[in-house]
């Protein structure tokens, strides 16, 4: 028997252990104030032998809440010895106040209350200041003064407040139940200061200490900063600001960081008054404080009520998701009966016709999955007695306690053969574009997300089936994947999964386990190991290489560049390198803030300087095709310098920017995503629709005029070859040929065309595994084969380069004055 169920535990203890009596019904409680953070118990005992059902109530600011079992609380009952208990395992100022213990048997009810005191200290510090940043001038050692305020909830306890050991009074009591203490502070300004450190202390009757610190920015000299930006004061570089300001009827704060000289992205925390209750009174149902279904209703009606209204911002959104995820874990402590679930899901699928894109990718692909891992919990968690489910716009449940279950959600057919338990069928619409699908670029989700959880089951072996049905038709070089949402990696995983071709246009999907699923599309196999990591490596080579070939041209110019001919190919080559150059370097970048967090505009700009770079440097390789043909077709009529320099500038650049641009504001126009700020590069939707088109159909038609022209080159040699009729001449011819397209096929990116074949052709199999490996590494190592064919294959450069490195390396020992005459004379026949 627990010793604080008997009675007789109050001897001895009577320091400690207070009794309160109403009737036959005793109450024991602490009698002195205890300490904050403490773990207090409280027994409640019956005197006589009665069978009945306890509950505890708890009584502060004139409110009854039903106590239960939580996170921060623990009730439990001992039918022998007719007591209860309530353990409470981490005290804060929410549990101060007057606790009832009730029995009841039939319509008699016993009752005993006591009051906890509690030493309180607050549960949340908000400081401000102001100014918010602090100006030194350079070399100057001045006193700056700070006003600084610190904001709890109003409290019945005397606390003794200090700033920087500053002792400071209540200066401001507000409706909402806060009080502010303000403390002004001469700071000294020193050059060498980078930020101030203020921090506040309260302390209460038991000489408990609780602290809060706000780190103030200091502006020194010549350290880079942001500007002045309406309410955003200057501010030095990496700091973030808090404005803890909101519109009327809004809570919270808003932040931004500056990165020098430009600021990120404004942060707006400001929710919604009515979200701001239900979040606080969600944390109260997970610590055990008013744990009853009118309680979780009005929750979630809260949430419905918001999410219709048309203020309903970003930051709603945002603490709506938290709000579905605190009462996922609140029942996995206390279950939930589906008088709640109407209200819920109305809530949970009016949430998921607002616009996520107006929240940042990183922070959506979190609350996606969060959103999904809580509602699938919630449904889980309850105790729905209603066979024929529930369904909503966005969310459709279906309930079965059949030995084999055969329901539908969505059009989406869900077949599971259980030897006991409960099914939940759960089907979400609008949800798989929210999902982090990065692992799956090129994918085209089902629009619905089918979950499917098997409670009080005694089968070890599950085998589900699922029958999607395919709203597109699919295309040469797609495949259809089967997939489930990996919740420890937050994204789709194929393990356990595979996909059938079923008739009628369905996909068959069946799986070994349960948890959420989809299927996709996809048109590239992006899934091949290694692949990249090839693509990264290749393309570091590729820099390396153009870096190499562009101080080679540098040095070796004057002396190779001697005719209009060799002019025009050398300048086609430089500007090709630098463009590729530029390009890989943008694409590396673009790849590292794809996967990491980074502001949209310079996602934006990575995704405009690849589509400029490598859009130049194919027209500049048509600049070299088309110089090419005039010299074959035109051999009595040279190209002039003039005429090739402005063709160059206008082909090479001009054209570029026109077409980047012209894309650019074409999106803009209609309003319509110009990037994929997942990949930081042009967006594909479906065949024809899509940015990605405007880089696809000019670099197309440039690839197959450059095929075009090594085709005359071919063609040209043959006829030659031909006229001739010598068989030395057709081996010379072979060789010449395959020359060409050794020479060429880099120059002129002939290896993109693997990337066009891709597109049109089936890719599945060894051939589309092979397809996919050879244009990574032809196009991913472009930069070293025209280091290759540029540079190290032609005879003049090679000579030049050689001769350099000879000028450059000390004389050999012994050499005779008659070796050096024929060194010379060698030299000058070249």
């Amino acid at each position: 028997m627990d010793t604080l169920c008997a009675l007789e535990a109050t001897i001895g203890y009577s320091a400690k252990i207070s009794v309160e009596t109403s009737g036959i019904v005793h109450i024991q409680y602490p009698k002195d104030v205890v300490e904050y953070n403490s773990t207090p118990m409280m027994s409640c005992i019956i005197e006589n032998e009665m069978y009945g059902s306890w509950n505890w109530d708890l009584i502060k600011g004139g409110t009854d809440y039903v106590l239960n079992n939580g996170s921060s609380i623990t009730i439990t009952s001992n039918a022998a010895s007719n007591c209860t208990t309530v353990q409470i395992t981490k005290l804060s100022g929410n549990w101060a106040g007057i606790y009832k213990c009730g029995f009841s048997r039939g319509s008699i009810v016993h009752e005993a209350s006591a009051e906890l005191k509690v030493a309180l200290l607050p549960d949340t510090i908000i400081m401000t200041s102001s100014p918010l940043t602090i100006d030194c001038p350079q070399n100057v050692i001045m006193d700056n003064t700070i006003v600084v305020n610190a904001t709890i909830q109003n409290s019945t306890e005397n606390y003794t407040v200090t700033f920087n050991q500053v002792t400071s009074q209540i200066t401001a009591v507000y409706p909402d139940g806060t009080i502010t203490y303000s403390q002004t502070l001469d700071i000294s300004c020193k050059p060498t200061t980078d930020y101030i450190t203020i921090t506040v202390s309260f302390m209460n009757q038991k000489n408990e200490k609780k602290s809060q610190s706000t780190t103030i920015p200091v502006i020194n000299g010549n350290v880079p900063v942001c500007p002045e930006d309406k309410s955003w004061p200057k501010t030095p570089k990496g700091f973030t600001i808090v404005i803890r300001e909101c519109p009327l009827g809004r809570v919270g704060y808003k932040e931004r960081t500056c990165i020098s000289p430009q600021w990120m992205n404004e942060l707006d925390q400001c929710v919604s008054e009515e979200v701001n209750q239900a979040l606080n009174a969600a944390a109260d149902f997970k610590e055990g404080l008013g744990v009853t279904p009118t309680t979780a209703i009005g929750i979630f009606s809260s949430l419905k009520n918001s999410s219709n209204e048309s203020s309903y911002s970003a930051a709603d959104l945002s603490a709506s998701v938290v709000i579905l995820n605190i009462m996922f874990e609140a029942t996995t402590i206390n279950t939930l009966d589906d008088s709640v679930l109407r209200t819920f899901l109305g809530a949970a699928s009016n949430m998921l016709g607002k616009d996520w894109g107006q929240v940042n990718t990183t922070i959506s692909y979190n609350m996606s999955s969060s959103y999904l891992q809580s509602v699938e919990g919630l449904v889980s968690n309850m105790n729905i007695n209603d066979s024929q489910g529930h369904n909503t716009q966005n969310i459709e449940v279906k309930i079965c306690n059949n030995v084999t279950c055969n329901q539908t959600v969505f059009g989406v057919e869900v077949k599971l053969n259980q030897s006991s338990g409960t099914v939940n069928t759960l089907g979400i619409k609008n949800l798989s574009g929210k999902l982090n699908n990065t692992n799956y670029p090129s994918g085209i989700f089902s629009d619905i997300v089918v979950s499917a959880t098997l409670q009080n089951s005694t089968g070890t072996n599950i085998v589900i089936q699922l029958d999607f049905p395919i709203n597109q038709p699919v295309e040469k070089g797609s495949r259809i994947h089967c997939v489930f949402w990996n919740t420890t990696l937050n994204e789709w995983s194929k393990e356990g999964c595979v996909w059938k071709e079923m008739v009628n246009n369905k996909s068959y999907c069946e799986c070994t386990h349960l948890t959420s699923f989809s299927v996709l599309m996809s048109k590239t196999q992006t899934f091949l190991p290694y692949l990249n990591e090839i693509t990264y490596v290749g393309t570091g080579v590729s820099i390396c290489s153009l870096l190499v070939f562009l101080l080679i041209e540098a040095l070796v110019w004057s002396a190779v560049v001697k005719s209009n001919l060799s002019h025009f190919r050398h300048t086609a080559l430089v500007n090709i390198s630098l463009c590729l150059l530029l390009a890989d370097c943008s694409f590396l970048a673009a790849s590292a803030t794809a996967s990491n967090f980074m502001p949209s505009s310079l996602c934006l700009v990575l995704t405009l300087a690849q589509q400029f770079f490598f859009q130049a440097m194919f027209c500049w390789m048509l600049c070299l095709s088309i110089m090419l043909l005039h010299q074959l077709i035109f051999v009595f009529h040279p190209l002039r310098k003039s005429v090739y320099r402005v063709l160059s500038i206008v082909l090479g650049y001009v054209c570029p920017l026109v077409i980047v641009s012209a894309t650019y504001v074409y999106y803009k126009f209609k309003n319509e995503p110009y990037n994929d700020t997942s990949t930081c590069w042009l967006k594909y939707t479906s065949p024809m629709v899509g940015s990605i088109h405007a880089f696809i159909l000019p670099v197309g038609t440039i690839v197959f005029m450059n095929l075009f022209g090594m085709g005359v080159v071919i063609m040209t040699l043959l006829k030659s070859s031909i006229s001739d009729g010598s068989k030395a001449n057709e081996k010379e011819t072979v060789k010449s040929i395959m020359k060409v397209i050794l020479f060429l096929t880099p120059v002129f990116g002939v290896t993109w065309g693997l990337g066009f074949l891709m597109l049109t052709l089936d890719n599945t199999g060894t051939i589309g595994d092979f397809m996919q490996y050879a244009f990574t590494i032809t196009n991913s190592l472009q930069g070293f084969f025209i280091l290759l064919t540029g540079c190290f294959a032609e005879k003049r450069v090679r000579d030049e380069v050689l001769k350099m490195i000879m000028a450059g390396a000390p004389p050999i020992k012994g050499k005779t004055e008659s070796m050096k005459n024929l060194t010379t004379k060698t030299t000058s026949k070249k």
